[in-house]
């Protein structure tokens, strides 16, 4: 019997409809009914084809780890083997073959190309100094002997007069340079300020922990809701606002999408394909929903918001 075959009787046996079966576990109605078509190129991913099919198991009490087998043997992957590690596994086998070739003459070329670069700067860069430098003590040299001789034969009198302006101009360029780092020093006290009453007005709040569903309070928020997601390695994500998906994809490892939420939104909904790889921002402040369960990898986060 095929995977889906096995899996649909199951929640047949328990009196479960797919809509039932998609409030438990959180995986969109079309997934749960390629699944049970056995049409495992429908969903996402490699990865996502192994969590949908270990979640509907464990939903419907079936051994997770059989079917994972079975799924195995079909696809013709490793049967212990995840997606990340085959991945791993080829990568690792594709950079021992390369490591083994021998270097030609342009690659050891290309190796030491940067080194010897660097080395003619640096040269470059010594010379310039030390000429710089021997051309600036020439020209101190001269300067001292123009300035002793012009001294013996200038009137101590203009000498007196030129120094007490020269004090005066100093002292008046200190007064304003003073005055104008003390008002500096105003306006950057009072942006931080700003800044710190603006960032500490909004605030989530954890309100219930379930199995694999998060809900959550935010309150001080803005008019418009703005989301940032992002990704550390390949992630399936979806974002919904008053129970309406406004955005719904994969990104790949570094990538991000922005997503701005209706005016009075009252409630806002995550579903998360790979959510230890995902990161989430709102309104330029980063969500840490990790912080209630790290281990889970599929999960739901709703948001209530506040006035």
């Amino acid at each position: 019997m095929s995977i889906g075959q096995t899996l649909k009787d199951a929640r047949s046996d328990k009196g479960l409809t797919l809509d039932d079966l998609q409030q438990n576990t959180k995986i969109q109605k079309r997934y749960l009914i390629a699944i049970e078509e056995d049409n495992f190129a429908a969903l996402p991913g490699e990865f996502y084809v192994r969590a949908f099919v270990k979640q509907y198991a464990e939903a419907v009490d079936l051994d997770s780890k059989e079917l994972l087998l079975q799924l195995a043997e079909q696809t013709g992957k490793d049967k212990e083997a995840t997606p990340e590690e085959v991945v791993d596994s080829r990568t690792k086998k594709r950079k021992l073959t390369e490591s083994n070739k021998a270097p030609s003459k342009f690659e050891t070329l290309y190796t030491y190309l940067p080194t010897i670069i660097i080395v003619v700067v640096v040269v470059a860069i010594v010379g310039s100094i030390y000429l710089v430098t021997l051309n600036n003590k020439k020209a101190d040299a001269q300067i001292d002997s123009s300035s002793s001789k012009v001294s013996v034969s200038s009137d101590v009198s203009s000498t007196t007069k030129k120094a007490s302006s020269t004090k005066k101009a100093s002292s008046e360029k200190s007064v304003s340079s003073e005055k104008k780092t003390e008002v500096a020093t105003k306006k950057a006290k009072s942006t931080k300020k700003s800044s710190k009453k603006t960032s500490s007005k909004q605030k989530i709040t954890s309100t219930q922990v379930g199995a694999s569903t998060f809900t959550y309070e935010l309150t001080g928020s803005k008019a418009k809701t703005t989301i940032k997601l992002g990704a550390d390695a390949t992630a399936w994500m979806a974002v919904s606002a008053n129970g309406n998906q406004q955005w719904q994809g994969t990104l790949s490892s570094g990538a991000s999408h922005t997503v701005t939420l209706p005016t009075g939104t009252e409630s806002i909904t995550f579903n998360l394909g790979n959510s230890k790889a995902t990161t989430i921002t709102i309104n330029g402040q980063k969500f840490n929903f990790l912080k209630e369960d790290a281990t889970t990898t599929v999960r739901t986060i709703v948001i209530n918001v506040k006035d």
